[in-house]
């Protein structure tokens, strides 16, 4: 993007001279154009256009398909999904500028509807623990829950503490759920 701009900049300041010089060499001065020339100046304008249409057109070329532009549904004929549903929704995706993941997704929906459980708690370690500290929690926590150990029906808590753990020991995860967490 800053590499184009700079062309484009050049291009006009150079333009500019050249008109600037024409100009001041005096008005009886005749100037002539080639064939070859023209040829030249035609061929600078149409790729200046081009270039100009593309570069215009990038987000349109270059727009990810989402899941509903690959399946073939009755919405698509009469419309009515376009009417509802706009490029800036949940599903549009801007190329290169924001990392929107799947667990993003799964943390920004969990907090619209009340759901985003404290990891924390399900662990029994505090906001401030570290790799070792939430690693130590976690085996002691399923020592404890674990069926076979249990002969319970506890596969529910173990499936809370295995995402618990899967979130909190890993360095990217921990940071996106707590800016998703809900501090009271």
């Amino acid at each position: 993007m800053k590499w184009q701009s700079i062309i484009l900049i050049s291009i006009i300041v150079f333009s500019a001279i050249q008109t600037i010089h024409a100009q001041s060499e005096g008005p009886l001065i005749e100037l002539v154009v080639t064939e070859e020339e023209k040829i030249i100046l035609f061929g600078g304008f149409s790729i200046a256009v081009i270039a100009i249409i593309l570069f215009l057109a990038r987000d349109t070329i270059l727009r990810r398909k989402t899941s509903y532009d690959k399946e073939e549904l009755e919405s698509k004929k009469d419309r009515t999904y376009e009417k509802y549903h706009s490029d800036w929704g949940e599903d549009y995706e801007e190329l290169g500028y924001r990392k929107n993941t799947k667990e993003d997704k799964a943390f920004r929906d969990a907090v619209k509807n009340d759901e985003l459980p404290d990891y924390y708690k399900i662990l029994g370690v505090s906001r401030e623990a570290t790799h070792e500290e939430i690693k130590k929690k976690f085996r002691e926590m399923a020592k404890k829950t674990h069926p076979d150990k249990t002969k319970e029906d506890s596969e529910e808590a173990m499936v809370k503490l295995n995402r618990a753990y899967e979130i909190l020991s890993d360095e990217e995860s921990k940071e996106r759920y707590d800016k998703y967490l809900k501090i009271d």
